[in-house]
């Protein structure tokens, strides 16, 4: 069975301090609610630039520009989808400024609150292009890295990392998770970790969600897969009802469960809602966690699943191949019923590859594509949320099969 790859060294020292909360001191500073959060930092430049400034002083060596929402989508709401690349200049230019020599600057992308097939009718290369479109602006404005936050579907993230993994630039991604530990789409770290190592993340982890001590068991779980260092910027707690700006963990508190977070393997500490520098002066003591990778297994994913598979072929118990069709779903859930530990489906068009992507997340088994057209192969794998595997007796010469597959981060078999 054939791995992907090695991938680049990170390229930052760590124990890396990112910053803390933004959006909670714009408010309290005066911004309006409803209005553009980019233009009005434009407009008061004042504001984000003494923040910018304190985190730097309380030991941040890496802070995010305030360009979270400068997107296409975000900015159209204002009647400004023109003018990605000039807010995103700007926006980059200003947080240079603050910061000053030494301090690295991250390029900050946030959900579009699209949805492709089957939850919604946006096209996933549309997501990629709008996508792209940002991840340029930032990475032209000279950003050291690009950084997608608070993301919600696995789907997402591997819009943005397709997006922007070409730029010549690491590419960072955080998840958002509720309670119970997973995404509003139902991915999970782990799940998340598998995916996008293998499709070029730098370093990944979760932003927001609640406070640090919640967050532990999804990192120590995480470190077990990760070959990438692990961030945790979490919120300083849970909000008080009554007064949304304010959280419930003190900073010692905060400090207390980040120390939690480093021991289960994060090496990339910042803060999100509610931390202010105090937070991040408060953690300077941490060092970059160790995890505990696990590596006697490849293991695959859907949207919502692990599958830990033995290194040797002779372990692979796969199925007869199944047919791309609307039976598929069915097929996928009978299938677990069964002596397999592989579920091959035939892939024979586009229009399979694009059904295999919307069927693929209720499998219960890895999903193994056999296909013979290389072209459809990389549209498969392309729009497969999830880490799949490629059947080798596919009639797709071995090398550009080998190719196609390490691009999308898959498993030949």
């Amino acid at each position: 069975m054939n791995d992907t790859e090695s991938r680049p060294e990170f390229p930052f020292q760590l124990p890396m301090f990112l910053d803390g909360g933004t959006g909670t001191h714009l408010i309290a500073a005066g911004m309006p609610e409803g209005v553009c959060v980019e233009q009005w930092v434009l407009d008061n430049p004042e504001v984000i630039s003494n923040l910018q400034r304190s985190y730097v002083k309380s030991g941040s060596n890496a802070v995010y520009a305030p360009t979270f929402g400068a997107n296409r989508v975000k900015l159209a709401s204002f009647g400004m989808a023109d003018k990605v690349k000039e807010i995103n200049t700007a926006l980059v230019r200003l947080t240079r400024e603050a910061v000053g020599e030494g301090v690295l600057v991250g390029g900050d992308i946030s959900p579009t609150g699209l949805f492709i097939p089957p939850y919604g009718d946006t096209p996933f290369e549309e997501l990629v292009d709008i996508y792209r479109e940002q991840a340029t602006a930032l990475a032209e404005a000279g950003v050291d890295f690009i950084g997608f936050e608070t993301m919600l579907s696995l789907w997402e993230c591997r819009a943005g990392l397709l997006a922007a993994r070409d730029l010549g630039l690491p590419v960072f991604v955080t998840i958002t998770v509720d309670g119970n530990g997973r995404t509003m789409m139902g991915t999970n770290l782990p799940t998340a970790v598998v995916v996008l190592q293998e499709l070029g993340a730098a370093a990944i982890g979760i932003n927001c969600s609640e406070g640090p001590v919640g967050l532990a068991e999804q990192f120590y779980r995480a470190a077990v897969c990760a070959k990438v260092p692990l961030i945790a910027k979490p919120n300083a707690g849970r909000p008080d009802p009554n007064d949304p700006s304010r959280f419930d963990l003190t900073v010692e508190q905060f400090a207390a469960g980040m120390e939690q977070l480093a021991a289960a393997g994060v090496s990339i500490f910042g803060g999100c809602c509610g931390t202010g520098p105090e937070h991040i002066a408060a953690i300077q003591h941490l060092k970059p966690g160790k995890g505990s990778f696990y590596d006697d297994a490849v293991v695959c994913a859907n949207e919502g699943h692990l599958f830990f598979l033995p290194e040797e072929w002779s372990g692979l118990f796969p199925s007869e191949p199944l047919e791309c069709s609307y039976s598929l779903e069915d097929d996928l859930i009978d299938m677990e019923d069964e002596r397999y530990n592989c579920a091959v489906v035939r892939i024979e068009s586009e229009d399979d590859a694009m059904l295999l992507s919307e069927l693929a997340g209720v499998a219960r088994l890895p999903i193994s594509i056999l296909c013979d057209d290389a072209a459809v192969l990389e549209t498969a794998l392309r729009c497969f949320h999830g880490r799949a595997m490629v059947d080798s007796s596919s009639e797709i010469d071995s090398e550009t099969l080998q190719s196609i597959a390490a691009r999308y981060g898959a498993v030949v078999y």
